[in-house]
């Protein structure tokens, strides 16, 4: 389907930006930033698509979300790899991720939905609510494309093209460590909730089972 392809088409991509980023020519850099916002931007229209043709299916949630899962790792890791932010950055999303997803994962064995396992109306309006996961999308976007672009810059070496990299680097910086401050308030609820969640359940169902 449709849908699936351009979800697919995004890992080749990410490869070519890396590619170009990893180049010492300026005018890559320039090209991999723009790609950046492609490679965003068909996040969208693959799933504008699925809902406009009625392709809509479980493979291609689970394809989109491990291809969103992998572009923003490898990003952030390309990122400190190449000394735009620090290392701690992808392994505090790295790190959140791993607990968050395993905790989902146990989640059906126990009768639930992965999404269940928060329940308090914070924790739904932190995680699962489009008003915050807008914003941390759109946070992380800008902060991959102004890394990039301040990385192309800083391979000029016309002093405009450093005050501008310079200039660029400071708001990539904060748009980065906002978007680390989201991750985690969207994953502490899950840390918190679910084993609570999961230990209720486990007991219920024990409590329910002799009666059977």
């Amino acid at each position: 389907m449709l849908p699936n392809l351009i979800t697919l088409l995004r890992i080749p991509l990410l490869a070519i930006i890396i590619r170009m980023l990893y180049s010492a020519a300026a005018e890559m850099r320039f090209v991999a930033a723009g790609l950046i916002i492609v490679l965003i931007l068909m996040d969208t229209l693959d799933g504008v698509v699925a809902r406009a043709k009625k392709q809509t299916s479980l493979l291609g949630s689970i394809l989109d979300i491990a291809a969103d899962r992998a572009v923003e790792l490898v990003l952030w890791v390309v990122a400190a790899d190449l000394d735009l932010i620090p290392v701690i950055v992808p392994l505090i999303v790295i790190t959140r991720g791993v607990f968050v997803d395993a905790l989902r994962a146990v989640a059906p064995a126990y009768g639930m939905a992965p999404f269940d396992l928060v329940q308090s109306r914070l924790g739904k309006l932190l995680v699962g609510s489009p008003w915050l996961r807008a914003p941390y999308g759109l946070v992380k976007a800008i902060a991959f494309f102004l890394l990039a672009l301040g990385y192309a810059f800083a391979a000029q070496t016309t002093v405009t093209a450093g005050q501008l990299s310079s200039s660029i680097a400071v708001v990539a910086q904060v748009a980065t460590w906002l978007a680390v401050a989201l991750c985690l308030a969207r994953g502490i609820p899950v840390f918190i909730e679910a084993p609570r969640q999961l230990k209720a359940r486990g007991t219920r169902a024990a409590e329910d089972g002799p009666a059977k």
